[in-house]
């Protein structure tokens, strides 16, 4: 099976990147075309994947189409890749605010169309990632997971929780590294290095997402935990609670689900 990536910005290089490293794929069946030919040929020699001058040439070599360019350019480009789909190919789309109703009215009701949510973490293969499809078979969605395992971990959710997917897995890497850069830098109004003090906070971060990840316990039984009476660490946690932690997260969630919601509604024709 032969895979081809239309658009190769970051994304597109991280999940070649993740495919090819995998060793479940090979170079010989990856496909990559880019406005700037500079990319292409950056991804060629990086990788060693075939070069194609246009989309034309690419639909014709592949049977899996990842669309990777940004949701503006889908005007423009999904227009002509109708033009040379064929019932064999799988289209995938990365890109936020493009729902599946959106895209079979562009490609034809009868294509296989996934749409993907992979987060910035693909870069070093621990994104989370979801996909939602209308009319794809078991086999056709084996094809995707396999191809999105190679960058982190995927699950299907049904279309209408993509808005609160794209907050809680694609938005939120953004807030935790203000998190993180937030610790440190409190560390460093204490007289810890920089750069001691990103590392301690980031390791700390991971060590607490694998704790929920890998315990049966609920968070806040793991706060109390760490909270010991009288102690400092409740004194920090009540701290945030007073100053409104939670609450500007929740509307945080919201703006960005909001927003996402608004982009969508944008597509409807």
């Amino acid at each position: 099976m032969k895979f081809g990536f239309i658009g190769l910005g970051n994304m597109a290089g991280a999940i070649i990147h993740g495919m090819i490293t995998s060793e479940q794929f090979n170079a010989a069946d990856v496909y990559g075309m880019n406005r700037s030919r500079e990319k292409t040929d950056d991804l060629v020699h990086k990788y060693g994947i075939q070069a194609a001058d246009s989309i034309e040439q690419l639909i014709k070599q592949v049977d899996v189409i990842v669309i990777a360019v940004k949701p503006q350019m889908f005007e423009d480009v999904l227009p002509e890749i109708k033009q040379h789909l064929t019932n064999k190919h799988i289209v995938i789309s990365i890109a936020a605010g493009k729902s599946i109703d959106y895209l079979h009215e562009e490609l034809g009701s009868e294509t296989s169309i996934f749409r993907v949510m992979p987060n910035i973490n693909a870069t070093i293969g621990a994104s989370t990632s979801c996909y939602s499809t209308q009319n794809a078979s078991a086999g056709q969605k084996a094809i995707v997971e396999k191809l999105f395992a190679t960058v982190g971990t995927i699950v299907e959710l049904p279309e209408n929780l993509f808005s609160i997917f794209t907050t809680i897995g694609c938005a939120s890497p953004a807030f935790t590294y203000l998190y993180i850069d937030s610790l440190a830098r409190a560390a460093v109004r204490e007289g810890m290095p920089k750069d001691m003090a990103l590392q301690i906070a980031a390791s700390s971060v991971l060590g607490s997402a694998q704790m929920v990840l890998q315990s049966d316990s609920h968070p806040w039984a793991l706060i109390d935990q760490v909270c010991s009476p009288g102690g400092t660490t409740i004194q920090g946690v009540t701290s945030l609670q007073v100053n409104h932690f939670e609450s500007t997260i929740y509307e945080a969630v919201d703006a960005v689900t909001n927003r996402d919601t608004f982009l969508q509604k944008q597509t409807v024709k």
